[in-house]
């Protein structure tokens, strides 16, 4: 049975995604900073059906947090095949620009965004490396991409920059060439994809439907041994091929 760790996922995007892939047969390890919205989660999901679900306790931002999930996770499997670096922060307050942003506004959402996902990358690393096919997705936004911000065509050109979390997003973007270019040699599949603007608590419930959102990012963790890696992917932006600019 295939395992899959999901960060932040007792709500949102990342609830669904466990949903979706507790349906396929996975073995969902649903990574929660407050534990008991961890256990509700978990809970919600038995009462569906979907019993292969189990709740850890994981603020990204916490290494001792980190370490402690990985000894957790370590004691139920040795192979990790999947993970989802969902867990994310706005990081900034209205009007959200780079010129109204506080240093802790900017140091918030890096530590989450950027650091929290190099953390538990590296922590489950060794459990990924017993895949036989490791996938990462990391989940991040076209707010994020260089080219589409600064292109005035772009159709969401005037909206809302959110600056903070854009800048975030635009590292974890880096990050994710990064990652993949180390392991390029390797059966690694590791990609950036935006779920899209979505129905959740993070977008004051404006967007598209949490479901469209989830199977967006499962469809990155599950490519084949041919599929994409170090790519940035938004099937909202383009639907034609789903692979946007950086």
């Amino acid at each position: 049975m295939k395992t899959v760790l999901i960060t932040g996922a007792n709500k949102g995007i990342g609830f669904e995604t466990a949903r979706q892939l507790l349906q396929k047969g996975f073995s969902v390890f649903i990574g929660s900073r407050n534990i008991e919205n961890g256990l509700e989660a978990v809970k919600k999901l038995n009462t569906e059906g979907l019993t292969r679900a189990e709740a850890i306790q994981l603020d990204v931002t916490d290494n001792r947090s980190v370490q402690n999930a990985r000894e957790a996770i370590g004691r139920k499997t040795e192979v990790l095949d999947i993970l989802i670096n969902n867990a994310g922060i706005n990081g900034g307050s209205a009007p959200y620009t780079v010129l109204e942003a506080t240093t802790n506004e900017y140091l918030d959402a890096l530590t989450t965004n950027v650091i929290g996902v190099a953390n538990i990358t590296q922590a489950f690393m060794d459990l990924l490396r017993n895949a036989a096919e490791p996938r990462i997705v990391n989940v991040s936004t076209s707010v994020g991409s260089l080219s589409l911000q600064s292109d005035p065509e772009w159709p969401a050109y005037n909206y809302a920059k959110y600056g903070v979390y854009a800048i975030s997003k635009a590292a974890l973007n880096m990050y994710t060439i990064q990652l993949a270019y180390e392991l390029r040699n390797t059966n690694f599949k590791v990609n950036a994809v935006c779920p899209g603007l979505t129905k959740t608590d993070f977008t004051f419930f404006n967007g598209g439907e949490v479901s469209i959102a989830a199977n967006r990012i499962i469809k990155y963790a599950l490519t084949d041994k041919n599929g994409p890696t170090g790519k940035f992917f938004s099937e909202e932006t383009n639907p034609a091929t789903g692979e946007i600019a950086w």
